[in-house]
């Protein structure tokens, strides 16, 4: 099992629209078609590295950029202290923007290139959750990418739609996506954070090229459920992730 807890595979420095520098360490374990993991406001814990393993045993390299808070801890507490940071790193973040991505798009946008430099030219799949949800989507925009999971998108936090895009990005996504095929977004219904406006708002705008799933909580589980692929881990959203990225990838 690849140890997460070994230096980064290298460091990325890219310039952002707003003339500020955004730098980070990005892990990289695994072989097989590349997918970009984009953190959740809780942070980069053991269900994170969860994630990462099991598609890195279904076959595929997995790449994971460190953006923010305690490196190897993430829980409910660790998403409130790190909704504080945010003000912090609020030249790369800006949660209650509509109609406009923040500044670490660019960044977002940057790192898929080099990832494809690396991996030879390889296009790579992109996850995004919570925080990062909304990015990923106009990834899709991008050369270097042919598939995108949106998980529990959450932003903007204060009002939907607009969404936490332009017009352009939605469009510039849309014209790649007839020929690489639809994003994928999915949430659980009893979510207050990733609401069900979020996902009307992005069907809205993608319609055919987005494909949305909702999911019930689990039999037993009492509570509002919000991370799919970690702190609520769901089997189910799990495997629907894995056959997205092995159906864009061929290896199905």
């Amino acid at each position: 099992m690849p140890n997460w807890t070994d230096p980064p595979a290298f460091t990325f420095s890219h310039r952002l629209d707003n003339g500020h520098t955004a730098t980070h360490d990005v892990y990289r374990r695994g072989e097989g078609p590349p997918i970009l993991i984009l953190q959740e406001l809780p942070g980069i814990g053991v269900e994170t590295y969860d994630l990462a393993d099991r598609l890195i045993a279904a076959g595929f390299s997995v790449y994971l950029p460190h953006l923010f808070g305690r490196l190897g801890k993430a829980n409910k507490l660790t998403a409130a202290t790190n909704f504080l940071r945010l003000y912090c790193v609020r030249r790369e973040f800006q949660i209650f923007w509509n109609g406009k991505q923040s500044p670490i798009a660019a960044w977002m946008r940057a790192l898929c290139t080099e990832i494809s430099a690396r991996e030879d030219g390889a296009r790579l799949g992109v996850i995004g959750m919570c925080l990062t949800g909304s990015f990923v989507i106009p990834l899709m925009a991008e050369d270097a990418v042919q598939g995108a999971v949106a998980s529990q998108p959450a932003l903007p936090i204060k009002s939907t739609p607009p969404l936490h895009m332009s017009q352009e990005d939605i469009d510039a996504a849309k014209e790649k996506m007839v020929e690489k095929g639809p994003a994928l977004a999915m949430r659980y219904k009893s979510d207050d954070l990733s609401k069900p406006a979020h996902v009307c708002a992005l069907k809205t705008a993608f319609g055919e090229h987005l494909e949305i799933k909702e999911y019930d909580n689990p039999d037993g589980v009492t509570g509002r459920q919000h991370s799919l692929l970690t702190l609520d881990y769901l089997p189910e959203a799990y495997d629907l992730t894995e056959t997205y990225f092995k159906t864009r990838f061929g290896l199905v």
